[in-house]
């Protein structure tokens, strides 16, 4: 079976870098701030007002993690051995939640792992990049770890929208007066939310985006208004602070105490959005908003909806939205809409970025993907990704109709992600900052204690709904290493079965081919030899243009390239130059603008007189070597789906010209 046409293996670009031939970087200094966000979209601290970036971050970073009051707490004490009744049960849920907030964010994210950043960025694929260098060669132990918690990111992606918006949408279902003629309607309400905010991607957010930060502001400050109001009810609830609540409370329900982990996550799910989002706003504002606003605001309304339970123990049914003042209820509800369509827009936005950073990264075939504002670099839709999300976020609230039940789905996907980012972290301590072996585990086993905790405590809910997200996962992980896997085995049979550029050389200076006026660059992603397309130029056509170059569009393991590093020209022969263009894992290639740069080298380009040659090569699966037949097809298909390379690379199209071959895998 044959597949389609495919690019030449270096025509997409996009092939994981050996660390080995990356422009050496200087190391980063050991923990510190002083580089904070000085690189990438770190440029708007910079560029931008604190109190601005503040805002902003407030909106885009901690929606996800501003939304779990609503379920939070009522998960916890639900699955508690007396249903929440018993003081125990509300003083240990809250001292649970308090100090899960303190070690997991304010003390891991906020401030240990966001020392450890990529030039700025973080993530989990800026993290696994990092790691990789410091390492010094490709490490299969590092990549399987990423591409892990990049597909628990997608899973989160498609669960954080439904679990927000659904829980929610569901106060609709305690409304005074009207709540039991409004509770048919809840689902409908949320699915045809949902498909809204998924619709108008395609627009750009950028306008939007604007009313984020205040918006969110004004949610947290609502949350704390509320709490500190029912903090009166009992203001024993601030006994919770102590840690021995906690303990107290997991000891008393034994192995439940255990499972009882997994519902006490949901406060700290969208933790990992700060390092994520670390690049847009710079270190600082994050830091900032974290301990002077979303902490304080998130605790008063846990206390207050603590309180009320101990004051009133019907209201743990749902705590939240019992909280809420007769007079407030339908502002609160509009509020919490909108701040959970907030939290949602953040998650798809990150998919989009993570997608661009995967492509680059070589982890996923190229996509195409859309600038939706001519000002904001980062503002991008990704088609593909946006009707995966949706597909799967109407598959999950089709399967989980309620958000008590999406809340069991929920936690696997987000810890997974949060112990990948702590054992991708153990190799920088290690071998980038090269701390001892006894500081590196003191640094790095608490961390991975709790994450293991909270990840086998969520594993237990598999048959509530966390086989889910594990199989989401699981297709995902699937899905990137067949794609790295068969672009490795591709440009492997290339190179067996190439000839060697030098030697093309000496041979056409042998036997000159007829020469015809212009320039000719030919794409392919190893320069040392020679492109299936200037092969077949010469086979077929019989033809040599005056001017030929060898192009090779590179990913870096940082971020983004400097202008001055962009291009690389290095002359081969008098006909024959080699030109390496580098990007980093979060740019958009652009080559036209890339040759443009080449003027200041001394290589001129008359784009409209140069022809682009790209190789195009037809896969047929083979059941003798290689992978699997199975994953040969999946492959092909992944190939047959990619985004056109004159399209990704912003090539004019009258200017391109492709051959094709046919190979094998």
């Amino acid at each position: 079976m044959a597949g389609d046409n495919l690019p030449d293996d270096g025509a997409s670009g996009a092939a994981p870098q050996d660390p080995k031939s990356v422009t050496p970087q200087t190391p980063p200094a050991p923990p510190g701030d002083g580089a904070a966000a000085q690189d990438g979209h770190g440029h708007g601290v910079k560029g931008a007002g604190f109190a601005a970036l503040l805002i902003g971050a407030v909106g885009v970073v901690f929606g996800d993690i501003g939304t779990s009051p609503l379920y939070a707490l009522r998960e916890a004490l639900a699955h508690s051995r007396s249903g929440g009744t018993a003081e125990l049960a509300v003083l240990g849920t809250v001292s649970l939640v308090f100090w899960a907030l303190i070690i997991v964010v304010t003390i891991k994210y906020v401030t240990f792992l966001m020392r450890v950043d990529n030039k700025g960025e973080g993530g989990t694929l800026s993290l696994m990049a990092l790691a990789q260098r410091a390492i010094g060669k490709r490490s299969t132990l590092v990549f399987f770890l990423g591409v892990c918690g990049a597909a628990m990111f997608y899973a989160d992606g498609a669960l954080t929208p439904a679990v927000s918006v659904l829980s929610a949408v569901e106060g609709l279902g305690d409304a005074p007066g009207v709540g039991q003629t409004l509770s048919p309607f809840i689902l409908p309400i949320a699915v045809g939310i949902l498909i809204s905010l998924f619709l108008v991607q395609s627009r750009g957010t950028a306008s939007m985006a604007r009313a984020f930060g205040p918006l969110t502001l004004v949610w947290f400050l609502t949350l704390a208004a509320l709490g500190v109001y029912h903090i009166l009810d009992d203001p024993s609830i601030l006994r919770a602070l102590s840690p021995h609540y906690g303990a107290l409370f997991l000891i008393d329900n034994g192995f439940l105490g255990f499972v009882l982990l997994g519902s006490v996550f949901l406060a700290v799910t969208g933790a990992e959005a700060l390092y994520t989002d670390m690049g847009h706003f710079g270190k600082a504002p994050i830091r900032a908003g974290w301990l002077f606003i979303i902490l304080p605001c998130l605790m008063l309304n846990y206390l207050g909806q603590g309180a009320l339970v101990l004051s009133e123990p019907g209201a743990r049914l749902n705590p939240f939205w019992e909280m809420i003042p007769e007079m407030l209820y339908w502002p609160v509800l509009i509020l919490a809409t909108l701040a959970t369509i907030i939290a949602s827009q953040a998650v798809i936005t990150g998919a989009f970025s993570l997608t661009q950073q995967a492509v680059q990264l070589g982890l996923l075939p190229r996509t195409k993907i859309l600038q939706t504002s001519e000002v904001q670099a980062g503002q991008i839709y990704v088609p593909a990704v946006n009707m995966a999300l949706l597909v799967g976020v109407l598959f999950l609230i089709a399967m989980f109709p309620t958000s008590s039940q999406l809340a069991g789905a929920y936690g696997v996907a987000v810890t997974g992600a949060m112990l990948v980012d702590s054992l991708i972290a153990w190799f920088i301590v290690r071998r980038l900052w090269k701390w001892s072996l006894p500081v590196s585990v003191l640094a790095i086993l608490p961390f991975l204690i709790i994450d293991l905790a909270f990840f086998g405590s969520n594993l237990l809910k598999i048959p509530q709904g966390a086989w889910a997200p594990l199989a989401m996962g699981a297709g995902l992980v699937t899905i990137m290493w067949t794609w790295t896997r068969g672009t490795e085995l591709l440009t492997a049979k290339t190179r067996k079965d190439s000839l060697p550029l030098t030697d093309l050389i000496q041979m056409l200076k042998a036997r000159p081919p007829h020469r015809t006026p212009g320039t000719a660059v030919f794409l392919t992603s190893d320069a040392e030899v020679a492109p299936v397309a200037l092969m077949h130029n010469l086979k077929h056509n019989k033809v040599l243009h005056e001017k030929n170059v060898i192009l090779s569009v590179k990913t870096q393991d940082r971020p983004r390239v400097p202008e001055s590093e962009r291009v690389r020209m290095e002359p081969i022969s008098e006909d024959f130059s080699r030109l390496i263009v580098s990007y980093g894992f979060m740019e958009t290639p652009n080559v036209p603008r890339a040759l443009g740069l080449c003027r200041k080298k001394g290589l001129k380009f008359d784009i409209m007189s140069t022809s682009f040659f790209l190789g195009r090569r037809s896969i047929v699966p083979s059941a003798r070597h290689g992978m699997p037949l199975w994953q040969d097809r999946l492959y092909i298909f992944l190939m047959r789906n990619a985004a056109n390379p004159t399209d990704f690379f912003h090539i004019p199209p009258g200017r391109v010209v492709e051959m094709g071959t046919q190979v094998q895998v």
